[in-house]
């Protein structure tokens, strides 16, 4: 699996966990150096996947109770331009 932080120019899809509730931001996967999981609610520091086939496996690999899913980087650019 090809990850990789900081650098959405090469890299094509991100892990984002939707917002409970209406106040609450979405969060997206941040794969630290030593393995471990954590979220932030920056785009730009989450954790940047080759293709959306590895970022849906990287979701799939979670616990069940994030209900985490693959998504676009170009959509949630695009998302975020809106907003």
């Amino acid at each position: 699996m090809s990850v990789h932080n900081h650098n959405f120019d090469d890299h094509s899809a991100l892990v984002v966990r939707p917002a409970v509730a209406k106040r609450d931001p979405e969060l997206y996967l941040c794969l630290r150096p030593n393995g471990s999981v954590a979220w932030t609610d920056d785009v730009e520091a989450a954790t940047a996947f080759e293709s959306m086939k590895e970022a849906a496996r990287a979701a799939l690999r979670l616990p069940g109770g994030y209900h985490a899913f693959g998504i676009p980087r170009r959509t949630e650019r695009a998302l975020h331009e809106i907003h």
